[in-house]
């Protein structure tokens, strides 16, 4: 029995499985526009690689790396190679919401955010296909073998696990990042996290302590970008990721980016992309 790949959110708890239970079109589905998520999702990647664009950052997923897409993600796959081979494990939004966090947890879910790929040595990434496959095999075997304890027991043993893995492998310490760098990466991670309410340059300067010229200046020198340029980029991928992957009313997604009213969002959109947005809706691009 074939398996739907969750594009937003899935309606049970947890779903687990490998690309070789779905349909390779569905994959085929997140090349041609972004996805904003609402599930957890993890990925083990252990053959082929393919390319992707999460949270407006390039990243090429290759053997042996493990993902972690959190909640309010947004992602597009821009390339497949080889004989891809991934694992897949999937919690609800509403799972995810009924699990009490701790601040390990919390910090991890920021480190995520902004390193979701994660290389693994290759006997590591050997244990954790074992345990898809024999939870797959769970799975797969009963219908409903899990009930909401253990599910939290096995999400929570993963983020753990997760954690440790992130401290044994360090990513790169950002202290050796130039002060231009370190200033538009926190630009990024603010914009990511407050775009949809706040699209003034003086709400994310006076976030970080400095002055709004001195942002401006720093992300254009550094990424040849506007602030205003980075911020509307954010917007259009998540309008368009609502626009294609759901059918929310458009007036429900100008609401949900905090428009004054429909017309100022098709005006906006229309700037920016060239089409209103239920042209974008219902053509092929």
């Amino acid at each position: 029995m074939e398996k739907i790949l969750p594009k937003i959110d899935i309606t049970e708890d947890f779903v687990i499985g490998n690309n070789a239970d779905i349909d390779n079109s569905i994959l085929g589905l997140y090349t041609q526009y972004p996805c904003r998520l609402k599930a957890e999702i993890f990925v083990l990647c252990m053959g082929g690689s393919l390319k992707a664009n999460i949270n407006l950052s390039d990243y090429t997923i290759k053997e042996n790396d493990f993902v972690t897409l959190s909640p309010g993600s947004i992602i597009q796959i821009n390339e497949i190679e080889g004989d891809l081979k991934l694992y897949f494990m999937v919690f609800s939004s509403k799972f995810i919401d009924s699990i009490s966090k701790t601040n390990s947890i919390i910090d991890l879910i920021y480190v995520t955010k902004s390193h979701p790929v994660l290389s693994l040595p290759k006997d590591f990434a050997c244990i954790y296909e074992e345990f898809f496959s024999l939870m797959m095999k769970v799975y797969y075997k009963s219908h409903s073998p899990y009930n909401p304890e253990i599910l939290k027991c096995m999400l929570l043993s993963i983020l753990y696990r997760l954690s440790d893995m992130y401290h044994e492998r360090p990513i790169r310490n950002e202290s050796i990042l130039s002060r231009s760098e370190e200033i538009c990466k926190t630009f990024g991670r603010l914009v990511i996290q407050h775009y949809a309410e706040e699209r003034n340059i003086l709400y994310y300067a006076q976030q970080m302590n400095i002055t709004p010229t001195h942002l401006s200046n720093t992300v254009k020198h550094v990424t040849g970008k506007t602030v205003m340029d980075i911020i509307s980029e954010v917007v259009i991928v998540d309008a368009k990721a609502q626009l294609k992957s759901t059918n929310i009313p458009i007036h429900e997604i100008a609401e949900s980016l905090n428009f004054p009213n429909v017309s100022f969002f098709g005006k906006y959109f229309k700037r920016l992309t060239g089409m209103s947005p239920q042209q974008y809706r219902n053509s092929d691009k």
